[in-house]
């Protein structure tokens, strides 16, 4: 995903690459998840970053459209969301930039490689 401007959310299934994907970009997240990692990483999106909200499925494991309206307007309407996923977004950038841990932390893995 190259960086996205104007985005309301990001209909994800929450695998780790649209994960960083959302994050990087600042947007929330309408999670969707099917198997395996991509469980965990709803529960990062929605219950520890509060950058985003999960479907529920009905009893007969169908999610709805009117499920899907329904979470959207919810997610697309709460400032605080937007908010977090904001601030999700500046800490990657620093953490990526130059003088950033991220960045930091590969130039002493490449500086490694190289000895």
């Amino acid at each position: 995903m190259a960086q996205v401007v104007g985005m309301a959310c990001f209909v994800s299934h929450c695998g780790w690459n649209s994960t960083m994907e959302g994050a990087r970009n600042g947007v929330p997240i309408l999670c969707w998840p099917y198997f395996s990692d991509q469980f965990a990483n709803r529960s990062y999106i929605c219950d520890i970053w509060r950058t985003g909200l999960g479907v529920t499925h009905g009893e007969d494991g169908v999610v709805t459209k009117e499920e899907v309206k329904a979470k959207l307007e919810q997610l697309t309407g709460d400032k605080g969301i937007a908010e977090r996923a904001r601030m999700l977004r500046d800490a990657a950038r620093k953490s990526v930039s130059e003088g950033g841990s991220s960045y930091e932390n590969f130039k002493r893995f490449v500086d490694l490689l190289m000895e």
